[in-house]
């Protein structure tokens, strides 16, 4: 894959899961733990980034469990059916964050014309996901970002915290 490309990715990519990592860091721990909302979408956010990083999906072993849960067993402030196991710190969360963030910039410096060939392929159902690798990556980006927004905004309606956006990567976490 073309370098500078490679790079123009990760620095975006990147600096979306810095504002992920910068958001989490800046709950207040108490908010962290009693507002449940932000609680699951942090944990959601921390396990979809590994997930979607991971080709291919069936090698997924994220570092926090969680059960699958149908509709009616799931708290009502979650969101999606993976379900923690138990209540993470903000610091399990973060750490897991950066553990990715790791993971995310070997894939993108990794990617060579070879490996844009390889697929995130769930399985063989209709619903099942089925991309190429650049489209998996920027589909991971824009997840990440939808809910890092979806962070900030709970912070700022219910705190009045504002947290800083980032440019590139490393602007507000040093690469």
């Amino acid at each position: 894959m073309n370098k500078p490309l490679q790079q123009i990715l990760w620095n975006q990519f990147g600096a979306s899961i810095d504002m992920l990592i910068n958001v989490v860091s800046s709950c207040p721990d108490d908010f962290f733990t009693t507002h449940r909302r932000f609680y699951y979408i942090a944990f959601h956010s921390a396990i979809f980034l590994d997930y979607y990083l991971t080709i291919p999906p069936s090698d997924f072993s994220p570092m926090l469990s969680f059960t699958q849960k149908d509709e009616q067993d799931r708290p009502e402030e979650s969101i999606g059916d993976f379900i923690p196991d138990r209540d993470y710190s903000k610091q399990e969360i973060v750490k897991y964050l950066e553990h990715s963030r790791e993971k995310c910039k070997q894939l993108v410096e990794g990617l060579t014309e070879e490996k844009l060939q390889e697929r995130f392929k769930e399985g063989d159902e209709p619903e099942d996901m089925d991309y190429p690798m650049l489209e998996i990556i920027l589909y991971n980006l824009r997840h990440t970002q939808h809910h890092t927004a979806q962070l900030n905004m709970l912070l700022r309606q219910h705190l009045d915290i504002h947290t800083e956006w980032s440019f590139r990567v490393g602007d507000i976490h040093k690469a």
